[in-house]
């Protein structure tokens, strides 16, 4: 056994106490992180119905999801983006903004403000059933084309959920009313956390606007939690997928306008039970989820935190 391998090991015995704490963690990342990455990479290039063993195919699975998969290609892939786009960066700024604005209020305004914008994340199932849905009915009973044909701006109720033209755009909106989670309460300390000596030299220094302040003093001095919420953010909007679902009551969605790549996975793989193709969709989504994050990274990462 060689010197370093020696010293490795009485270092680990020595802080094996510390081992132990970290133990839980490390057996619940592996077996719910590790191995469900690991097993969907490998059962990616086979064909498995769930029933016969997985038989190796090689690439077969990835060529046909970027050049055959007609479903995927005109209607997963850019709905999912185009839903990414607006949701990912449109509630990421919406956190920043909101979590900014409830740091100016005094300090019993600022839980109660918190606890209201971050209630509709935990509570987006019950939301749906008697919010949403009802507010977003297709006949004059919905709330929306009640108020809407009342004050003349359409003559015919509008079916908001189930017509192909309006379903991403409802999607969207219920997404961004729900997306002030963790990632928003990690903004909200991180502002809070600031020394606010720095403002205040700002201010002597000669600096005016509250624009100078955000941009020069907040974002630099929470740039881990602005990290966080950038990486939260990219994960719920990517995971995203029984919203289409729920609002439409259909699955597919009407014209599949409201099918995400999340969907195309649920669909293969829970209703087809073509689980090699469907792990194929999903480490696709996987290396987009990280490529995302590591745009991220490099917004508002540092060197020391890689």
């Amino acid at each position: 056994m060689s010197n370093k391998i020696r010293i490795h090991l009485q270092n680990i015995w020595k802080f094996r106490l510390s081992y132990l704490f970290i133990t839980p963690f490390m057996l619940c990342f592996l077996a719910f992180i590790v191995v469900p990455v690991v097993a969907a990479v490998v059962l990616s290039f086979t064909y498995f119905n769930a029933i016969e063993k997985p038989r190796f195919i090689g690439w077969q699975n990835f060529q046909y999801l970027i050049s055959q998969d007609l479903l995927f290609l005109k209607y997963a892939l850019p709905n999912t983006f185009k839903f990414a786009l607006i949701v990912g960066p449109g509630g990421y700024i919406a956190a920043f903004l909101l979590a900014w604005l409830i740091s100016q209020l005094p300090g019993k305004l600022q839980k109660w403000f918190s606890l209201a914008m971050y209630t509709p994340s935990l509570t987006i199932g019950i939301a749906m059933s008697i919010v949403w849905l009802p507010m977003l009915t297709g006949d004059r009973i919905g709330y929306l084309n009640s108020i809407l044909l009342r004050l003349g701006v359409i003559d015919v109720p509008q079916l908001w959920v189930t017509d192909p033209d309006y379903l991403m755009n409802a999607m969207i909106v219920v997404t961004l009313w729900s997306s002030m989670g963790v990632g928003f309460l990690a903004m909200l300390a991180g502002i809070l956390n600031i020394n606010k000596d720095y403002y205040e030299a700002a201010r002597i220094d000669g600096m005016k606007s509250r624009l100078q302040e955000i941009w020069y003093i907040t974002i630099p001095s929470m740039k881990p939690q602005m990290l966080f919420g950038a990486v939260m953010a990219i994960v719920a909007t990517f995971k995203t997928g029984a919203i289409g679902v729920e609002l439409s009551g259909t699955n597919p969605t009407p014209a599949y306008s409201g099918h995400l790549i999340i969907n195309h996975i649920e669909d293969f793989g829970f209703i087809r039970f073509e689980m090699g193709y469907a792990a194929a969709i999903s480490v696709f989504l996987l290396i987009v989820m990280y490529a995302s994050n590591r745009l991220s990274w490099g917004l508002f990462g540092t060197k020391g935190d890689e």
